[in-house]
């Protein structure tokens, strides 16, 4: 098949073409030319206002619920979200039925993945079972196909356990992450404790939760000189400390949700479930500090966190709802609307997001396979359900006006476009 993308503003710090309006020309999967204007005949035109194409947006966090949850979310209705929301790649946490804590369950993801147009990558278990007992066979999952290890939504608990986790992944240069969150403190918190739920009387989780395990995980960092990743970083102090460890020479990177940054604990005073996270929303000056550091570039790279949950879980009393929201459709408008520089947002999620895992990001030049993203960052629009690709529906972006739409990917020789 052969496909031209008119007239694109190219995004791509590590290419020639970087900032330049260009004709790109797509022969089965493979970029065969790149010129001001081409006029060979096609199969496909991709022609609009706005264009602008980078290599493909790599997400480092997401749950597709499958196995186990597939009335929530499966392989493939994840994948539809991910190209919908520009992604080309996706790395999956483990928390499905059964865990992905074995060598089996990790190619059982990869190959169910072999035919969807997105690169899914699965994470580890740290635990068996994500249990926090037991150490799970990450060798193995390595060899399978694993690019990095965590108990996802379930962060390790036991510092002992953590630490020797950062010193077997050290054998193959593995990547631990963490959802930096001590579960002993404010344990039943619904949201940010502060001014707002005290307003809402609803019982509040501590800040303090997480600064105490970013403390405590970059010292065991340091002592194994081992590689971590912290996701879902809401607080400043916590971003304080990443940056002073970062200067001394840990191997520590970390990354956001696309929600800390857009909203705060009072949008929840109408008491929307979907507002219902772990890490919570936190205060607007926590918010404003996340989106400070987003531009100072403490932050290394933005994480879905997708998690969807069905209906059920969503439509119910606050105290009973589950947390999670999906969010990777809304990825790029969230931060693009709070004033995220587009060349930042591309290279946080192509180059950076790859790094922190060893993994090479594509290329856009003659003779390279394309892996391609398609967006416009101005276009402006009201995110509405009939948008959702996901199989849940749990987002509190609806109705909300987001600038920064996204046309599709081009990957793995398919083309997806909204």
């Amino acid at each position: 098949m052969r496909i031209v993308i008119k007239q694109a503003t190219i995004i791509s710090t590590s290419s020639p073409f970087n900032g330049k309006i260009k004709d790109i020309l797509i022969e089965d999967g493979i970029i065969s030319k790149i010129a001001d204007s081409i006029n060979d005949q096609v199969d496909k035109t991709i022609q609009q206002d706005g264009l602008c194409v980078s290599p493909g947006w790599m997400d480092i966090f997401a749950d597709f619920a499958d196995p186990g949850f597939e009335y929530k979310e499966t392989i493939e209705t994840g994948a539809k979200a991910a190209a919908a929301g520009g992604f080309t790649d996706v790395m999956l946490i483990p928390n499905c039925n059964p865990v992905t804590d074995n060598k089996s369950q990790t190619e059982y993801i990869k190959q169910k993945a072999q035919n969807v147009s997105v690169n899914i990558y699965p994470i580890g278990a740290i635990t068996k079972n994500t249990a926090g007992k037991e150490l799970s066979e990450m060798y193995d999952m390595r060899h399978s196909g694993a690019v990095a290890f965590s108990d996802g939504i379930l962060p390790v608990q036991n510092s002992g356990l953590l630490l020797k986790a950062l010193q077997y992944v050290k054998s193959f240069n593995g990547t631990v992450i963490q959802v930096p969150d001590d579960t002993s403190i404010g344990m039943g918190g619904l949201m940010n404790e502060g001014i707002i739920s005290t307003q809402m009387g609803l019982p509040g989780k501590p800040i303090m939760a997480e600064e105490l395990m970013v403390a405590r995980d970059l010292k065991l960092a340091r002592y194994a000189d081992s590689r971590i990743h912290f996701t879902g970083i809401s607080s400043p102090k916590s971003l304080e400390y990443i940056k002073r460890s970062k200067e001394s020479g840990i191997n520590v990177t970390c990354s956001i949700t696309p929600y800390q940054a857009f909203f705060c604990d009072e949008d929840l005073q109408g008491y929307d479930s979907n507002l219902k996270l772990n890490p919570p929303v936190r205060s607007k000056n926590d918010k404003d500090a996340i989106k400070k550091a987003l531009l100072d570039g403490t932050i290394d790279c933005i994480a879905s966190h997708h998690l969807p949950q069905h209906n059920d879980n969503k439509a119910c009393e606050f105290e009973y709802a589950k947390p999670g929201m999906i969010s990777l459709q809304t990825m790029f408008a969230a931060v693009n609307s709070i004033g995220l520089p587009v060349h930042d947002f591309v290279k946080m999620q192509t180059v950076n997001a790859r790094n922190i895992f060893g993994l090479s990001t594509p290329e856009i030049s003659e003779g390279q396979p394309a892996s391609l993203t398609l967006f416009n960052p101005g276009a402006e629009y009201i995110f509405n359900e009939e948008m959702i690709q996901s199989k849940s529906k749990n987002t509190a972006f609806i109705g909300k006006k987001l600038t920064g739409k996204v046309i599709g990917i081009i990957n793995k020789s398919k083309i997806h476009l909204n």
